[in-house]
């Protein structure tokens, strides 16, 4: 893997269990010899972990879709700036929990027909897709209720309720299937350990 970096994005629901198997497969992967970097979206770099608490805490109505985007926009730049560009150019397999699909689904889909202002924001600031996407699919109500499970302060999307989960959920899979070459869907309704050999399984195959 010297000098060939992987960027791996994991896509799903709130509660698809994301998290979980982005830990299970970073071990999977230093077992085998690889270098790997775990982290997250938004954050991910320490300006844009401060930008984050902007936008998972407080009100639903906090922000409007347009700024919700503007946001994202900047976390992810300092964050492709700060860690992930500088680890794909040391050879290392970068695994994060959300990218840019996130933002096509939760403000460009969700909150109004904003997908064309967050493609041509991605492109002009961002500029990258990942290299591999493993979408988590799960029932939108068992992932809600895991999300909400964790009674944590970042909860803002989850408090739009299951119908949000559900658009998103077809959502995300609607962008499966426009991006066929770096999506992989997975079934996220199985015992975890069951997940984590099919998204090894996926990932393992696409490294050389």
């Amino acid at each position: 893997m010297s000098g060939i970096g992987r960027l791996v994005t994991f896509e799903g629901i709130d509660g698809s269990g994301k998290s979980t198997q982005i830990a299970l497969l970073a071990e999977t992967l230093r077992a085998r010899g690889h270098a790997v970097v775990v982290t997250r979206e938004p954050g991910g770099s320490p300006g844009a972990e401060e930008i984050r608490k902007l936008v998972l805490e407080g009100d639903p109505d906090r922000w409007s879709a347009e700024t919700e985007i503007l946001l994202f926009t900047a976390t992810r730049r300092d964050h492709l700036e700060r860690t992930i560009l500088p680890a794909l150019a040391a050879g290392k397999i970068v695994l994060s929990d959300r990218f840019a699909d996130s933002t096509r689904m939760y403000q460009g889909l969700s909150r109004g027909d904003l997908r064309g202002l967050v493609d041509r924001l991605h492109d002009l600031m961002i500029g990258r897709e990942p290299d591999l996407t493993i979408l988590i699919d799960m029932e939108p109500a068992t992932g809600l209720a895991r999300a909400k499970a964790r009674q944590t302060s970042e909860e803002r999307f989850e408090d739009f309720g299951q119908p949000l989960q559900e658009q998103m959920r077809k959502g995300f899979l609607d962008l499966a299937a426009q991006f066929p070459d770096r999506f992989r869907v997975i079934d996220g309704d199985q015992p975890i350990d069951e997940v984590a050999e099919d998204v090894a399984g996926v990932v393992l195959a696409e490294l050389p």
